[in-house]
């Protein structure tokens, strides 16, 4: 089996960066972990990827100033140098350009802690909880051009509690995160995930039709 090169974009801490590669060490994972960059020096994730023994780099967006395109082009200079076939955004603080999507279209994908297409963009447990949501949950999609709105590979729920603060939900929510994130991966870099007519089709079996109702009665 060739195993896909993955190279994983972070600006922080890196626990879905983690996930990633505990899972990437079974093997039959269809994907290597190959290079963890980040465009922030002394994140918090590069030690990790770098304890685990992978190759790390850093671009800081800073010094590009405004010239989005122009950080960019520099973070495609060391994909392309590192033969990279898939990218996985894992809390990478950076709006991407149309033109850096382009350059991998249907080959990045992106986690988002909220069951897209509900609650894209930032403060997503906050919002949830204000409108009283029952479910909640995570997606891992493709990533285009519009900010959270690619093609959906998977999702995962939990239910919400009365008593949830933002912290006891997100905490709930993360748990669920380290578990899609590792298994959308394996979907895409295996092909049993592709784009079609704009959605997402799966190879893989589909889950027990068990119902997630909240409240239960």
């Amino acid at each position: 089996m060739t195993k896909r090169r993955v190279a994983i974009l972070i600006s922080g801490r890196g626990s879905n960066m983690a996930a990633l590669i505990q899972a990437a060490n079974a093997p039959d994972f269809p994907a290597e972990i190959v290079l963890v960059m980040s465009n922030i020096a002394g994140a918090g994730g590069l030690e990790s990827a770098r304890a685990a023994g992978i190759e790390t780099a850093t671009i800081e967006s800073k010094p590009f100033g405004r010239d989005r395109e122009a950080f960019e082009r520099a973070m495609q200079d060391e994909l392309l140098k590192h033969k990279i076939d898939l990218v996985c955004l894992a809390g990478f603080l950076r709006l991407l350009t149309p033109w850096f999507v382009q350059q991998w279209d249907g080959r990045m994908i992106n986690i988002h802690p909220a069951l897209l297409p509900s609650y894209r963009g930032l403060h997503t447990h906050e919002r949830a909880l204000a409108d009283g949501v029952k479910i909640h949950g995570a997606t891992v999609h493709f990533v285009i051009p519009d900010v959270d709105a690619g093609p959906i590979i998977v999702q995962g729920a939990v239910t919400v509690h009365d008593n949830d603060t933002a912290e006891t939900l997100g905490a709930r929510v993360l748990q669920v995160e380290h578990r899609i994130y590792p298994q959308a991966l394996r979907m895409v870099a295996s092909g049993q995930a592709s784009i079609h007519g704009g959605v997402c089709k799966s190879t893989t079996a589909t889950a027990s039709e068990k119902t997630l109702i909240s409240p239960s009665f």
